[in-house]
């Protein structure tokens, strides 16, 4: 009896316990030695009648997968309470796998007392709380979690283009022939080769082109070209590749972003084969992705609003099927992407080809491809630089195509920018020399307001017209950039710590009262990781990433963030994101309410408060660093 009470007194969370309680609890363990390996409980099957406390030797848990790999090995060492977060938060069902090593003692405790000290001590709970609460940051633990951890679900429930990658999937031998070979033959060889496209090879062995069914029929045939010339005269030039350790998923979103049915598949710098829209389709026929298929095939605007109002239910369905939120963010902004590439085109019908080559540009959430279901118009219009006298009818031109757009886009679902941050708003369509122009000012000015402005701009994407246009852009601002900027990014980093994480003096999730309900505002709390992450992907000049998922991979991989960095910001932000689309989503279905972002704390789990404290320690520790990285030159 006293050595198991020494024990408890020097091990955590015991250790919170009183003498007297301590002495109840030693009176109610038994004693158990493993004297070879052996498996304790099966993922999901066994309920526990108890936790183990391990004395000498370890346990090794882990959760299983599909093809019966082990995830998320961690090993129990002395001290460590094994089986608590099962009985309290997964139905008494054992969560992982576990194995106690050959010689492994451990401490029985019944769960009937074990459940009696946490309901009776609140600060024991807490500890097992929070160790889950942390856990369940991490999105691979989190997703065994929600399948219940049953060796029957836990597999990826999910569409099998969310789990795959291309090199998991049979893909097609890429067809080729040289520049110079006549378009009949051509047609002969995917005849032949059964494929409905074919690659053009030059004699460098380099890929320069490629023709479909389609070219055949559309530049051959329907304008009685003669089958005789060179093939590279009807070719299609613009060649979209994808590496084959990308996911399904991503090659789908990449073919209707690119607008391309074909895609190069690249590995270890050599091309390998190809894959086709249409069959990924057809082999995910009840993938939501599909959807966006659909919208592609919208007749008029009406049908648009109509597509636009069935996403919160896809958004629901990828959520309750374990799929990532930054997958969610993509899905919801390509669909938004193709209902704005559809208004574009029918303006462009009716208003008759542009005047001048132009881009029209998405900022904000839509610009990082973090969209969710509460979302305004952000959108602005670069167009060619041109002779004076022709300006005039070229920006007259461009005003009116914004607002046909805007209107358009505004009964879709998608409404008006309160902050007038849109293309119809004069300031924000305008030649490249003078958004060359805007971009310097606002880095050379380094005032609050201008590098709020900057930050808004700087979260932009083509999504219609020439993307080399944008490229001079992104030339341009990356060359101001290298000029000694101190100022500048002192006020961006202002401009990030604006907003705190909402936590109380005291570590709880800060609140305010709308309507008689107490809520926190999930945007808000979301926005510092936007804002620091931003800052620090300027610093480096990173443009080519564009949200805040692909900064951060980058900023890792240049050595800015450590592993550990990387993994606590990712995981936080991701959470929040599943949160808020989650509780967007519900709003729409089950209440039949406008979405907004105000998260009621009552609504919440225990387990999920605890989740959200711990996330906002880790935004305001980040807020923190950067407080101090800029600190050693100006105050904040």
């Amino acid at each position: 009896m006293e050595g198991k009470l020494d024990f408890l007194k020097k091990t955590t969370p015991y250790n919170l316990l009183s003498d007297e309680v301590l002495s109840d609890i030693a009176s109610t363990l038994e004693e158990i030695l493993y004297t070879e390996e052996t498996k304790i409980y099966d993922q999901g099957v066994q309920k526990l009648k108890g936790v183990q406390i391990i004395i000498k030797g370890s346990f090794e848990t882990f959760f299983t997968d599909n093809k019966k790999t082990k995830q998320k090995i961690e090993t129990y060492e002395v001290g460590s309470t094994c089986g608590g977060i099962s009985i309290l938060f997964n139905k008494r069902k054992s969560l992982k796998t576990v194995i106690a090593q050959a010689g492994t003692k451990v401490y029985f405790f019944p769960r009937k007392d074990f459940k009696k000290i946490c309901a009776d001590f609140e600060v024991f709970f807490d500890f097992f709380a929070n160790d889950f609460g942390k856990r369940m940051l991490d999105e691979e633990y989190a997703y065994f979690y929600k399948t219940n951890g049953s060796l029957e679900d836990n597999y990826l429930v999910v569409d099998q283009l969310y789990s795959l990658k291309i090199s998991d999937i049979n893909y097609k031998n890429i067809i080729s022939c040289a520049p110079e070979t006549p378009i009949f033959e051509a047609a002969i060889k995917m005849a032949e080769n059964k494929t409905s496209c074919l690659f053009i090879k030059n004699s460098e062995e380099k890929y320069v082109g490629f023709v479909t069914d389609i070219t055949l029929r559309d530049r051959v045939i329907a304008q009685q070209v003669d089958p005789g010339l060179p093939v590279n005269e009807i070719m299609d030039t613009k060649i979209v590749s994808i590496s084959a350790n990308a996911y399904v998923y991503e090659a789908i979103l990449l073919m209707f972003s690119s607008k391309s049915r074909y895609l190069l598949i690249e590995d270890e710098n050599k091309y390998v084969g190809f894959l086709s829209r249409n069959r990924l389709l057809s082999e995910q026929a009840q993938s939501p992705l599909v959807f966006i298929q659909s919208v592609k095939s919208a007749s008029n605007t009406a049908d648009l609003k109509s597509k636009w109002q069935k996403v919160p239910g896809i958004v629901a369905q990828l959520l309750e099927r374990g799929v990532h939120a930054e997958i969610v963010n993509e899905v919801v902004t390509t669909i938004a992407d193709t209902i704005s590439n559809k208004i574009i085109e029918e303006v462009i019908r009716k208003l008759g080809p542009p005047p001048a080559k132009f881009v029209f540009m998405v900022l904000g959430s839509e610009g990082r491809k973090e969209l969710t279901l509460k979302t305004d118009q952000d959108n602005a219009i670069i167009y060619e630089d041109m002779p004076e006298d022709r300006r005039a009818m070229v920006r007259s031109y461009f005003l009116d195509f914004a607002t046909q757009v805007s209107d358009k886009l505004n009964y879709v679902g998608f409404v008006y920018c309160d902050g007038d941050y849109m293309a119809t708003n004069p300031n924000w369509t305008h030649s490249l020399s003078h958004w060359k122009y805007n971009y310097k000012n606002w880095i050379e000015e380094a005032l609050p307001e201008t590098a709020v402005k900057f930050a808004a701009f700087f979260d932009c994407r083509a999504i219609y017209g020439d993307l080399e246009i944008m490229q001079h852009l992104r030339e341009f601002v990356d060359d101001e950039l290298k000029k000694p900027m101190e100022r500048f990014y002192l006020y961006l980093a202002k401009n990030a710590l604006l907003y705190e994480p909402p936590l109380t003096y005291f570590k709880n999730i800060k609140t305010q009262k709308i309507e008689s309900k107490e809520v926190f505002d999930i945007k808000t709390a979301m926005t510092p990781i936007v804002d620091l992450v931003r800052v620090y992907a300027l610093q480096n000049r990173i443009f080519q990433k564009e949200n805040t998922g692909e900064r951060l991979r980058e900023l890792k991989s240049i050595g800015f963030f450590s592993e550990t960095q990387f993994n606590e910001l990712v995981q936080c932000y991701y959470y929040l994101m599943a949160l808020r689309l989650k509780h967007q989503s519900n709003l729409i279905i089950r209440d039949n309410a406008a979405p907004n972002n105000l998260i009621e704390i009552n609504k919440l789990t225990k387990i999920e408060k605890v989740t959200l404290v711990e996330i906002f320690k880790t935004i305001l520790n980040f807020q923190s660093g950067i407080k101090m990285r800029f600190t050693n030159s100006f105050n904040i």
